[in-house]
């Protein structure tokens, strides 16, 4: 279906209020990939607060036209899947888990923090693990050194109660 001038304007404009928030941006091929799957990775996009639309390219060419991610218009060709994300590597791991899924998904390249990455880079970036799982580490840690002490004084006492 066609696009009227001005649905394309409002589809521009929402892109370009997307990637105002946004610090990484994946583009992937995704042709041959069925509407069930499609469906599922968008689900698991807006979990992760990820958004991710198949736009026209000449429409996301005009939408990076003057932000930081317009070096990314050299690669809008192609049946393309945008990924855009707030968080640095939301974005990078949606498209890299289902690229794993699908042999059809191929991923084109991206952007983060001002620099263009190719295939290498974005499955380096979705190999970092999250704020939350880094979180949930360091929590883990915290809470050992804590039962840590206690298991050691508890060993104390015991070896004192023996030796009584």
């Amino acid at each position: 279906m066609s696009l009227n001038l001005e649905s394309k304007k409002a589809v521009v404009t929402g892109v370009v209020e997307t990637l105002s928030n946004a610090q990484t941006v994946v583009v992937a091929e995704y042709q041959g990939v069925t509407v069930d799957k499609m469906t599922a990775i968008r689900a698991n996009a807006r979990k992760a607060d990820v958004y991710l639309h198949v736009l026209k390219n000449t429409l996301a060419r005009k939408a990076v036209e003057g932000t930081k991610f317009a070096p990314l218009a050299d690669k809008c060709f192609g049946p393309l899947v945008y990924s855009v994300s707030a968080d640095p590597i939301a974005a990078a791991k949606i498209i890299n888990d289902f690229a794993k899924d699908n042999a059809q998904v191929k991923i084109i390249g991206g952007m983060y923090n001002d620099q263009l990455l190719d295939v290498k880079g974005i499955k380096h970036l979705a190999s970092i693990p999250s704020r939350e799982e880094l979180l949930a580490k360091v929590m883990g840690v915290m809470q050992q050194i804590p039962a840590s002490f206690v298991r050691c004084i508890a060993a104390i006492q015991a070896k004192k109660a023996e030796a009584a």
